[in-house]
């Protein structure tokens, strides 16, 4: 593994391929910069695999579910039980590593791995989550009887945002259900997916088990179309969510596609004023707003409307800096194309009359002016019809709407298109009851502002959010990765027992 320990320190990496277990040198002619974001320095590069490098992943892969599908299931556990421990030992490590391609401050980076940290512990209980069921006597001396089984070679494709805790929810649910995996990690910042994939192998998964090809369009549409692939999981964009859902399930195969978001966050009168002021500003500029559940529009119900001078006043107090500088609190969006959206989507609010309350479109950072930097930014007297409304910004931005009543804050929310998540600040327990009820969002959380369940229930985003019906990690993915199959049998206590010739469905 060419991977520095630290890539700060001016060395630049190259990423390999795995396949069939061994790390390995690409032989393409088509390479990308991994960039750090707060200085532009290039600390890795990345190949975008060849066609038969693709092939031979995917053959590897399913080669090697031949055996490993019929591993024991505890023998799949305490790999991940290992694979968990060493992932706390290097996490510090892998954090700087983050930080440096993705540009997230450290604590975040490090928050980033322990949410995936948080699956790979789970993955260590498939014993009772992936069990069958059984019916004595349904029948005259008729059971049933209900087996979860393993699909095959599965497939991850994962967004630049959570480069550490996405790979983490996919392939090690997929590994210890017994199934084989490709990963196609994000080609911005591959350097900290890869170094968790080598401790997954030192770890102790065999060769071929799991497999990464890096690249762009050609590589998903690879791994989407492969006959031996039977299932693909998806986080990122709305667009090539819709077309890895469309073409994947056109050529048989599961798929899961979570995609763009625009997540509200209601605030009634009866809030907890200063809970509710540091969650939202947490919620829409950590991460500089690149998360798929960042709170990205605020609703104010009647009077919260004053709370918006107070809200700016937070903003201003978030310090914009390099990830791995101390203190930060938000850090460079991912490139320079990123940036140049954001700016162009922030004037577009300009242009269309939102009043700008706060703009961070000057912002600097002493030591690391050619970073794409972007400090929070928040506007008012947002209207729906807005493009800065209706565009998931994915950057340091909140757009604030005011409503009369709880109710049109529902209404408001339900119209948007899209259904990842969605939050409600209140002390009142009957309002909570009757949002939760009424919201169309496959993910809410009252008085808090990014409610990811942790990994023993599954990640429902809903609606624009969703292609799919089954979410990742929890329950639901181990359906995802399994296939159950039922089993109907009748044993005879006198093997000369001759009933004759039965022309009925019925078994008894």
């Amino acid at each position: 593994m060419n991977f520095p320990s630290d890539p700060v320190q001016n060395a630049v990496a190259t990423a390999k391929l795995l396949i069939n277990g061994e790390f390995v040198n690409s032989k393409t002619i088509e390479w990308r910069d991994v960039v750090n974001p707060a200085t532009q320095e290039v600390i890795g590069r990345v190949p975008f695999a060849t066609s038969a490098e693709v092939k031979a992943a995917i053959d590897s892969a399913h080669e090697a579910f031949k055996t490993w599908r019929n591993t024991p299931v505890g023998a799949r556990m305490r790999i991940m039980l290992k694979y968990q421990a060493l992932i706390r030992e290097h996490l510090p490590r892998i954090a700087k590593i983050l930080s440096a391609e993705q540009g997230k401050t450290i604590p975040d980076a490090e928050g980033d791995i322990f949410r995936g940290l948080e699956v790979v512990e789970h993955a260590a209980s498939i014993g009772t989550l992936q069990q069958g069921g059984f019916l004595e006597n349904v029948a005259g001396k008729v059971d049933t009887y209900t087996l979860r089984q393993p699909i095959g070679v599965c497939v991850g494709i994962t967004p630049f945002n959570f480069p550490a805790m996405i790979p983490l929810w996919m392939f090690p649910m997929a590994l210890v259900c017994g199934n084989t995996f490709v990963l196609k990690p994000s080609e911005q910042d591959p350097l900290s997916t890869m170094e968790l994939v080598k401790l997954a192998i030192e770890a102790g998964v065999p060769k071929g088990v799991l497999n990464v090809v890096h690249g762009g369009k050609d590589v998903v549409d690879a791994l989407c179309t492969h006959e031996h692939v039977k299932a693909i999981s998806f986080v990122g964009s709305t667009a090539v969510g819709t077309h890895v859902y469309r073409l994947g399930s056109e050529h048989g195969k599961r798929v899961q596609s979570m995609m763009g978001a625009k997540n509200h966050a209601v605030v009634l009168p009866d809030a907890n004023r200063e809970h509710t002021l540091n969650a939202l500003a947490g919620a829409g500029f950590g991460a500089a707003g690149q998360r798929c559940m960042a709170t990205s529009v605020i609703v104010l119900v009647g009077k919260t409307q004053e709370w918006l001078a107070d809200l700016v006043e937070r903003a201003k107090k978030l310090k914009v800096n390099a990830g791995n500088e101390p203190g930060a609190d938000v850090g460079p969006v991912v490139s320079r194309a990123a940036k140049e959206r954001v700016l162009r989507l922030i004037q577009s609010g300009v242009n269309e009359g939102a009043t700008l309350l706060l703009d961070g479109r000057d912002v600097k950072v002493k030591g690391f002016e050619s970073g794409n930097f972007i400090g929070p930014t928040i506007f008012a007297d947002v209207t729906t019809d807005m493009e800065i409304y209706r565009e998931e910004i994915f950057g340091p931005v909140l757009v604030v709407l005011s409503v009369a009543t709880l109710d049109d804050a529902i209404a408001l929310v339900n119209r948007n298109p899209f259904g990842n998540g969605v939050g409600l600040f209140t002390q009142s327990g009957a309002a909570a009851r009757h949002f939760q009820s009424e919201i169309d969002v496959g993910q809410v959380g009252i008085n808090i502002p990014i409610p990811v369940p942790v990994p023993y229930f599954s990640f429902t985003g809903s609606r624009g959010s969703k292609l799919g019906d089954l979410g990742p990690y929890g329950k639901q993915v181990v359906q995802f990765y399994t296939q159950t199959k039922t089993i109907t049998a009748r044993w005879f206590d006198d093997a000369t027992v001759n009933d004759g010739v039965n022309t009925t469905i019925n078994l008894r």
